[in-house]
């Protein structure tokens, strides 16, 4: 009992720390992403905001019993379907609008970004946990840093070309990318629950 205590104990804080960190990048990301008018930045910094609100509640799942831990999944899920149907609708709207995005602001942010997720997967990877909470913030993590990789080249090819289609590009890519996720962790949350239900082996 007092293992299963301390493992718990341990991935509160480690949600909480990354939960902490992704709020930042949440804020950072959204000012900057504003100033640089970066349909990228945008969404990567939605993605994060998302991200944190489903921290928060994996956070409040810790311990608690299975069909918590399930339901909890099944919102964060959602969470990364509605925010890539967000993003995929701004960049719509950018694309008939127009838009002057910011090379260098994207890569400087992008970097910061990769590192403080970075930091974030390391600290998820370290619980080694199967639980599917925790198995949802490692996917969270990892498509973090896939889209900042993205938006760093993106930040390099606006300056180069001058164009604004990179940004708008790896804007839908990050979306594409979050859905993707969430459709995993509903699978990875039904195959839990289907698993719940089924009756012992004889």
């Amino acid at each position: 009992m007092s293992g299963a205590h301390e493992t718990n104990q341990l991935q509160r804080r480690t949600l909480l720390v990354v939960l902490a960190l992704n709020a930042l990048l949440f804020v950072s990301l959204g000012v900057g992403g504003l100033a640089a008018d970066s349909s990228a930045l945008l969404a990567n910094a939605v993605d994060n905001g998302s991200d944190a609100a489903v921290y928060l509640i994996s956070f409040i799942a810790v311990g608690r019993a299975l069909i918590w831990k399930t339901r909890a999944a099944q919102v964060s899920g959602v969470m990364l379907l509605i925010f890539s149907a967000l993003v995929l609708l701004d960049a719509l709207r950018r694309t008939l609008t127009g838009t002057e995005p910011v090379g260098p602001t994207m890569m400087v942010l992008a970097v910061v970004a990769a590192v403080i997720n970075l930091v974030c997967l390391l600290l998820i990877c370290r619980q080694q946990s199967n639980d599917v909470n925790m198995k949802a913030a490692e996917t969270f993590s990892l498509n973090d840093f896939a889209s900042n990789g993205g938006i760093l080249i993106a930040g390099g090819l606006v300056m180069w070309l001058d164009q604004s289609w990179p940004d708008l590009l790896v804007g839908v890519l990050v979306a594409a990318l979050a859905a993707k996720g969430g459709l995993d962790i509903l699978g990875d949350a039904r195959e839990v629950q289907r698993d719940a239900n089924s009756p012992p082996p004889g």
